[in-house]
């Protein structure tokens, strides 16, 4: 804002003069304001909006295993995970521990099971191991 701002009283009110163009900005900014506002508040009233807690994003950003930390977020025991995704409990140990992959098939019923999407549970192999070195 510019130094061209001024005071005065009316009927022992005090009230700030600016310049036009500036008044302008400063609704349009208001505007702004009100349509992220409107936005924030749709999102956050979403009935169906699944939060994510900071611990489950920090450890998923540190480059732990994401079956893993998704499995444990949700509360269940690795052989309860393994059974409702329709996989041996050895078969996803392995997947917890990186030893495999895991299948496409296997990752849909883990996806599935947890309730998030294979993305949430596969890094792209450009960033895999990157979270760990940082």
């Amino acid at each position: 804002m510019s130094d061209h701002v001024e005071t005065v009283t009316r009927d022992g009110v005090p009230h700030v003069v600016v310049p036009l163009s500036e008044y302008r900005a400063l609704l349009a900014a208001a505007d702004e304001d009100a349509v992220d506002a409107a936005i924030l508040r749709r999102v956050l009233d979403d009935p169906d909006q699944d939060w994510v807690p900071a611990d489950v994003v920090r450890r998923l950003a540190a480059g732990e295993n994401a079956v893993r930390v998704w499995r444990e977020h949700r509360g269940l025991k690795a052989c309860d995970l393994a059974a409702a995704a329709g996989i041996g409990r050895s078969y996803l140990s392995t997947i917890e521990t990186g030893r495999k992959p895991g299948s496409i098939k296997a990752l849909q019923g883990i996806a599935e099971a947890l309730g998030v999407t294979i993305d949430d549970l596969v890094e792209p192999a450009c960033t895999r191991g990157a979270g760990a070195a940082q």
